[in-house]
């Protein structure tokens, strides 16, 4: 399922780059139904920055994506890739043990709009389930784009307090 999400910030797309690629933004976010990240990975190879977290999802799992996962936990690595330099840069993520099952991915360019930035994010997400894929991700996408509304919020509140 395709997706989209646009958030502005009132800052240059520099230091919003800045702000992404602090590993400590996501560490301090409250997401619902997902326990506090995990860093996996954190580097920088020149103006690129690469974020890789974990997370679990810790809400209420439906009970054929239970049966589905045969008893696992629901983890998935989290990867932001972004040159600091263009604005330019991925989103993925993959279910651990099962990425041809759970996985996603988007473009994302920070563009310089006035004095400030808009972040796009273009996308798909893919649950490869037979029969139930499609209903999986109409049920995936709208939360997924509420935690990146939240994480935008919470790139807004460092932005203020530089």
């Amino acid at each position: 399922m395709r997706f989209h999400a646009e958030h502005r910030f009132d800052a240059p797309p520099g230091a919003v780059a800045a702000v992404l690629g602090e590993p400590e933004l996501y560490l301090a976010l409250r997401l619902p139904d997902v326990d506090p990240a995990e860093l996996v990975e954190h580097r920088t190879d020149g103006t690129v920055v690469t974020v890789v977290l974990r997370y679990r999802f810790a809400g209420h799992l439906d009970p054929i994506a239970a049966r589905l996962l045969g008893g696992r936990q629901l983890t998935w690595l989290q990867e932001l890739r972004i040159d600091a330099s263009t604005g330019a840069g991925t989103l993925t993520m993959a279910a651990e043990g099962g990425a041809r099952l759970l996985h996603s991915s988007a473009v994302l360019l920070l563009a310089a709009d006035g004095a400030g930035t808009v972040r796009h994010l273009d996308g798909e997400l893919v649950v490869g389930v037979p029969g139930i894929g499609r209903m999986a991700e109409r049920r995936i996408v709208p939360g997924l784009l509420g935690r990146l509304d939240i994480e935008a919020e919470a790139v807004r509140c460092r932005l203020r307090e530089r």
